[in-house]
């Protein structure tokens, strides 16, 4: 594998990483522990939009699943070992694509490393506090939904990483979709009908 794509891969995938953990320290220091759950400061950065407090997270995405702590350290060495085989399965110009698995590495190491470390995951970003659906869509919200704030899930840098790959990952393999299914032709040849 060319060495520039492996640096993209891991330089984007170790620094996302260290600065998922760098800012989850600075929560904690600056927020409080997350064994204090309830009535802990926060930091408005935005009013209204953005806000940050420190929880700790036992579960998944959007705290579903408590406590299964091995199960999701299972996933994430698979996850590692996926995102391992789909960059070493990726062409050398693919520079974009393995931004992409960068992020994605990024964000399942900064949150394995908390569940390996703490048994939890440190999550500390708030969008939209305070905005309310009004109680005609709050009353058709799915169960799951139990608050009636727009986003009432605080999440961390990692999270974010994961995210964005994702969508990444789908905007890509739209556009690259056609690229796989009809390889171009080499130089002075044509293409073939059957």
């Amino acid at each position: 594998m060319n060495p520039a794509a492996i640096s993209r891969f891991l330089v984007v995938g170790i620094f996302g990483a260290a600065l998922d953990l760098l800012v989850k320290h600075w929560a904690e220091i600056r927020l409080g522990h997350p064994d204090d759950f309830g009535g802990m400061p926060s930091v408005i950065v935005i009013p209204g939009w953005l806000q940050l407090e420190f929880t700790g997270n036992h579960g998944a995405a959007m705290g579903f699943f408590q406590g299964y702590r091995w199960l999701f350290l299972i996933v994430s060495i698979g996850a590692v070992i996926f995102l391992g085989a789909l960059f070493t399965a990726s062409k050398r110009t693919q520079w974009g694509y393995q931004i992409i698995l960068g992020m994605l590495l990024a964000g399942v190491l900064g949150n394995m490393y908390d569940r390996v470390a703490l048994g939890y995951v440190r999550d500390m970003i708030h969008i939209f506090p305070g905005h309310r659906w009004p109680d005609s869509i709050a009353a058709h919200l799915p169960a799951f939904w139990t608050m009636p704030e727009w986003f009432p899930w605080i999440f961390n840098v990692a999270d974010s990483f994961l995210c964005v790959g994702v969508g990444l990952m789908l905007i890509h393999s739209l556009f690259d979709g056609g690229h796989a299914r009809h390889p171009e032709a080499k130089p002075n040849e044509q293409p073939t009908v059957d």
